[in-house]
């Protein structure tokens, strides 16, 4: 199993030989535009993909399906849905499926909980993207959990963390979880992905899985960058567990700590 970080939560995994891009932002840097409560002028996304348009479509040429975990644009963006071909399989929760056939899709796999797909156990997960108000108009978000029989990651997706994640840990059991960090916050409320203590409450909630921060330095509502998140990490004494990738970083999740 091996996985690459393309940007923000833009993930490429090859799982015994299946590749699946996941939250796809495939748009050049500044094409979102300027995000709103964020109190800056800042173009999103902040950064280019970390390898050339050609390289691009080369890459999209091989995989062999799409998860997104919700429709947020710095996770499905107009780029993505012009560049995907519309018969590459979506893998996505039911509750956006018929939006995503609205841009053209053929071949969208709805989850509800659980499929099997290719030899790969899919489980969605549930998330929180927020409290309060800014939480409840952000909408409903996921994770997924891809499983074969001697490997597991969960990709939490956008999330806090509150009780549901370490119920997901528990029931899942990863060995490798995916985490967006950078503590995005609006002008108003608390963040809506995880904090660098958030991070560490995962990392202790699951002391046998690797821990990888995504979602770091694309937006422009991101409050924590890797150095802030790299000193808290070591200030936990959490280097050998928990790691920070950067864009376009290819990492091997065969080791584990078990």
């Amino acid at each position: 199993m091996k996985l690459q970080l393309w940007r923000n939560a833009t993930l490429l995994l090859n799982i015994e030989g299946t590749t699946i891009l996941v939250d796809p932002m495939l748009g050049e840097k500044g094409s979102l535009g300027k995000f709103p409560m964020t109190g800056n002028e800042l173009l999103n996304p902040l950064v280019d993909l970390p390898f050339s348009r050609e390289q691009l479509i080369e890459k999209l040429q091989t995989i062999d399906a799409v998860a997104v975990t919700h429709l947020h644009p710095d996770h499905w963006d107009e780029e993505a849905i012009k560049l995907l071909n519309k018969n590459t399989p979506i893998l996505c929760p039911e509750i956006i499926a018929d939006q995503i056939a609205e841009y053209g899709f053929k071949n969208i796999i709805s989850i509800n909980e659980h499929i099997r797909w290719k030899d790969i156990d899919i489980s969605l997960t549930k998330g929180q993207h927020g409290t309060g108000e800014i939480g409840e108009k952000m909408g409903v978000v996921n994770g997924f959990v891809f499983k074969t029989a001697d490997q597991s990651v969960y990709i939490v997706g956008d999330s806090i963390w509150y009780n549901d994640i370490a119920e997901e840990i528990d029931k899942h059991q990863p060995q490798h979880i995916i985490v967006a960090g950078g503590a995005a916050t609006f002008l108003v409320g608390d963040p809506i992905i995880m904090t660098s203590e958030d991070i560490v409450k995962v990392c202790r909630q699951a002391p046998e899985a690797l821990v990888w921060i995504t979602h770091l330095e694309a937006v422009s509502h991101c409050k924590e960058d890797r150095n802030f998140i790299r000193e808290k990490i070591a200030k936990e004494e959490l280097g050998g567990q928990c790691f920070i990738l950067k864009d376009g970083e290819e990492v091997s999740l065969s080791i584990s700590l078990q």
